[in-house]
């Protein structure tokens, strides 16, 4: 009985750790942030988003619903037609070392129909294997350009 147990042990603890390697592959911090920021201004998908970010960044996204509302409540930022690009990391070669990164994303798009520059701010945490979004900095000055 206690083999039985111990190989049905072995059986879950094996597949549990196939299934959330499947749904949360081990991201860089770069990839986390893009695919945040894509997910609000490209696929316009706040559930996707929730991917990305810490359990309460998650409850934030969930009471705002849709994607237009985290851009100009959360993001302060309502952008269309965006193209996104790592402008900034603090880190290089420690980044195995380090637990916590900030990663500066430039946004090129339309605000109001115009063309505009802007770029947002945000801060990871290595939990585990995976980085997570902890925090969107709030930006220090004006930007378009």
């Amino acid at each position: 009985m206690r083999a039985f147990l111990l190989i049905v042990f072995f059986m879950l603890a094996g597949c549990n750790e196939s299934v959330e390697s499947a749904t949360s592959p081990n991201l860089t911090p770069e990839q986390v942030s893009l695919g945040f920021f894509s997910a609000i201004y490209v696929n316009r998908d706040v559930a996707e988003a929730k991917r990305f970010v810490d359990a309460p960044m998650q409850e934030v996204l969930g009471h705002y619903h849709i994607a237009a509302s985290v851009q100009r409540h959360m993001l302060n930022l309502s952008m269309t037609d965006v193209e996104l690009e790592i402008e900034e990391i603090d880190i290089d070669f420690f980044r195995k070392f380090t637990d916590d990164v900030t990663v500066k994303v430039k946004l090129k798009g339309l605000r109001g129909g115009q063309p505009w520059l802007d770029d947002r701010t945000v801060r990871l945490n290595k939990r585990g294997k995976n980085w997570v979004i902890v925090e969107i900095m709030t930006e220090k000055r004006a930007a378009n350009g």
